[in-house]
């Protein structure tokens, strides 16, 4: 999931703030299209640098760097970024969990961009798979499983003793960060899931992903990554955190591909419209826009606009509900421990130490089992620890595994109230 990304000069902030001027802002340039009409319009200070990253005990996790976001908006191309973004804080490696195969509603989803990928682009033998950010590996593997074609994936996080298969010959996986040394890889179809947004030279990144195509104009691209309307409506502040430098909507993504010599055939979102998903080929030059989904730039500044006021708001009613529960001695659970949950926590000020408010930190990942987030300190139980702890309230930091979660706390004979965001 991980590629080369340029620091950018951080600059101090604190809390949630409104739409105020940055003392940089003349200075601030869009790393989508080089243009100097980048506004702030959201800061939230001191968050640990990573969410995924496992560690070994409480005390290294809340010792663990800590940086500040402040999301800049583009005006022009409709771009968000991180501009206090550094990029030395970050430490991908093997140690990075960030799979979500052990939830079955995602594999179920797998399997459908998997068959649909597979038909949509006759991938079959003889042919050659390239997933940019490859994880662990499961897309891949699916894909090369199911299509009987070859794969390469390039990942630091990737763990070679995960990988159980068929096709396992047929695939090369190298455990490092994607960059210019890596242009020289041929294939077929290039995919990058969920990658794009830890990246903060966007446009650097798409010219080398260009530059790694060539003149092999048949080859197609499929690119998955977190959508930031769906963000900006809701006032979702919990999928803003560190790792995620920058914000895509279907129009800034397309404008992005675009200016890089890609030629859009479809761009639309999925997973309950959580994920955005685009297909391109590779052309001669820059393209002009054709979808009607690209036209979405004064619809997400007003979003923008009105942002840090929606945060505000979902802050207050969540703090209040916990408020509520705490005056009634409810225990509460959390079941999720990645990035949005370290979010919320840093966020809420939560700790197991507030008594019985807060009683474990879930997952359904063994990998993830005896861990400690990073900035909280709070340590990563499985699910069967809720057994003993019982809790009364179980906080569901993503709503499309509610049922999933629901059914496996019955399984416990557990029917605690569920919270989803």
């Amino acid at each position: 999931m991980h590629v080369d990304a340029a620091s950018t000069p951080a600059s101090s902030s604190s809390s949630v703030r409104g739409n105020q001027t940055s003392p940089s802002q003349s200075a601030l340039t869009c790393k989508a299209c080089g243009s100097g009409e980048v506004r702030i319009f959201y800061r939230i200070g001191e968050v640990p640098a990573h969410s995924c990253l496992m560690l070994a005990s409480r005390e290294e996790a809340l010792a663990f760097p800590r940086g500040d976001i402040e999301l800049g908006f583009c005006t022009r191309c409709g771009f968000i970024g991180n501009v206090a973004f550094d990029a030395g804080l970050n430490r991908y490696s093997a140690s990075y969990e960030e799979t979500q195969a052990y939830s079955p509603r995602f594999l179920r989803f797998l399997e459908e961009v998997w068959q649909e990928q597979i038909a949509r682009f006759g991938l079959g033998p003889g042919m050659t798979a390239l997933e940019i950010g490859c994880g662990k590996g499961e897309f891949l593997v699916g894909l090369c499983e199911k299509s009987g074609c070859a794969g390469i994936g390039v990942d630091p996080s990737y763990r070679p003793e995960r990988t159980r298969s068929s096709a396992a010959q047929r695939m090369t996986f190298i455990r490092d960060l994607y960059g210019p040394k890596y242009a020289h890889l041929q294939a077929d179809y290039v995919c990058c899931r969920h990658t794009l947004e830890h990246i903060a030279p966007v446009q650097e990144f798409m010219h080398l992903v260009r530059e790694t195509i060539g003149e092999r104009r048949h080859v197609n691209v499929f690119f998955e990554l977190p959508d930031m309307e769906r963000v900006l409506e809701q006032g979702a502040f919990w999928d803003i955190y560190y790792e995620h430098c920058t914000y895509f909507t279907r129009g800034s993504l397309a404008r992005l591909f675009r200016s890089a010599g890609f030629d859009v055939h479809r761009l639309y979102k999925a997973y309950d419209d959580q994920y955005l998903m685009l297909e391109a080929q590779p052309v001669g030059g820059p393209t002009d826009a054709l979808l009607p989904q690209e036209n979405d730039l004064a619809v997400i500044a007003s979003l923008v606009g009105r942002f840090e006021r929606r945060v505000r708001d979902r802050l207050q009613s969540l703090s209040e509900a916990l408020a509520q529960h705490r005056a009634r001695g409810h225990r509460l659970a959390i079941w999720g421990s990645g990035s949005k949950c370290v979010s919320l926590v840093s966020s809420l000020g939560l700790s197991l130490n507030q008594g019985p408010e807060l009683a474990a930190v879930v997952d359904i990942n063994p990998h993830k089992h005896g861990k400690f987030l990073a900035g909280s300190g709070l340590e990563i139980v499985s699910p069967d620890s809720l057994r003993s702890q019982r809790p009364d309230v179980v906080l569901v930091m993503n709503s499309i595994y509610t049922e999933e979660i629901r059914n496996a706390l019955a399984e416990r004979s557990l029917h605690p109230e569920l919270i989803a965001l």
